[in-house]
């Protein structure tokens, strides 16, 4: 709390201090709610309500001059004003339906293939959380010696399952074999935002189960995440296990393994322009939007828009490309105001460019910027897997 030196650099990227002005609603304010609280203040439903407010997009975290780990802070007050000024009605059992439903792939899947099997008849506002279904396509048997895992995840499987194919054609072209891990599962990311903490180190220690043999092993090289938001949580596990004398060296390994889709095909960038160079394909505009999770979370700028412009797409500007689409995970169900406005303002900025298609990296942004919008919208490694050829964009 004390590196604050609430110079106010952070108000200037605050997605939600720039939609409501008001001090609370942005980052220096919410640690000063915090720090209140901490103090002995007695929190209030309008303290909570700022805090639930925010996005955890972290784009305060990349302009803070002094390195506060504003997210943390964040999580923190969070679970100390809920315990404090518990939840009631609505609010409480829409967030222990998230908490106990999107984590569960299976329940999850048959909900969806429901839901994508009556689309049409579906009240708008659900229709916008029901993708249509696409096919996954061919995923190639491993057969090379350098292998990878992927996590499979919790929502993407049912959704959009079309990018972890992709993304397995992908690298079998660069000579590198993607699988999925048995019993690996919801990277814990759900129900850590919204404050069920032991639910989500449990997710942690399932995955890093369902990953230690091959870890072990020797067997692979990388766990791959194809869903920037995953990412950033998994990339978090020493800090949340690192109290947990049985998990925290193996957490600490399944850290440094973890990589995201864009850092694995760019250390095989050469290969890639080679093969792409071979098909003499024709240039695209595309407006590329980059998750927070991405490019605040995880600190990867620049790599996959190169592997785009090598691809042969033309990336129009964007405008306050460093601001949040508004998804974030489950806010655009509980915040559904305030996601909404940022959608419009954030399609406003990727389609002013003239592009007809529209890259990002995390399904929850792909799925909720494809609602307010009839211009596709895809995972970027599915774009480049249409250019080499594979299962069709």
């Amino acid at each position: 709390l004390r590196k604050c030196v609430h110079c106010g650099f952070c108000t200037a990227t605050c997605p939600t201090y720039q939609l409501l002005g008001d001090e609370l609603d942005g980052p220096r304010g919410r640690i000063y709610l915090i720090k209140q609280v901490l103090e002995g203040a007695e929190p209030t439903e309008k303290t909570r309500l700022h805090l639930d407010r925010c996005l955890t997009c972290r784009s305060c975290e990349s302009t803070c001059p002094s390195g506060v780990h504003y997210s943390r802070l964040l999580d923190i007050g969070r679970h100390v004003v809920d315990e404090r000024v518990p939840r009631h009605g609505s609010d409480a059992l829409t967030r222990r339906v998230l908490r106990e439903f999107v984590p569960r792939p299976t329940l999850f899947g048959v909900a969806m293939k429901a839901g994508q099997a009556v689309r049409g008849l579906l009240p708008k506002t659900l229709q916008a959380k029901v993708p249509e279904a696409r096919a996954a396509g061919r995923w190639p048997e491993p057969r090379h010696p350098r292998r990878v895992i992927a996590l499979a995840g919790c929502a993407q499987p049912s959704m959009a399952p079309s990018i972890n194919a992709a993304a397995a054609r992908v690298l079998d072209a660069l000579g590198i074999s993607m699988v999925e891990a048995a019993g690996a599962g919801c990277c814990g990311a759900v129900r850590f935002h919204l404050n069920d903490q032991d639910g989500a180190r449990d997710d942690a220690r399932r995955n890093i189960d369902a990953w230690w043999p091959a870890i072990q092993a020797g067997s692979v090289e990388a766990i791959v995440m194809t869903a920037s938001g995953c990412g950033v949580q998994v990339k978090d596990y020493g800090h949340l296990l690192q109290h947990d004398p049985a998990y925290a060296d193996k957490a600490m390994r399944v850290v440094e393994l973890t990589r995201d889709i864009g850092e694995v095909v760019a250390d095989a960038s050469e290969a890639l322009a080679a093969l792409l160079a071979a098909r003499n394909l024709p240039r695209q505009p595309l407006a590329w939007h980059a998750p927070c999770t991405l490019q605040h979370g995880q600190r990867i700028r620049g790599t996959v828009e190169g592997l785009l412009a090598a691809a042969g797409f033309e990336l129009t500007p964007v405008r306050d490309s460093h601001l949040c689409c508004g998804s974030a995970g489950t806010y655009s169900i509980l915040q559904p105001a305030l996601s909404e406005r940022l959608r419009t303002n954030k399609l406003d900025c990727l389609l002013e460019g003239g592009a007809g298609m529209i890259a990002s990296a995390n399904i929850g942004c792909i799925t909720h910027l494809q609602a307010g919008t009839g211009t596709p919208v895809r995972h970027w490694i599915e774009l480049i897997d249409a250019r080499l050829g594979g299962q069709h964009a």
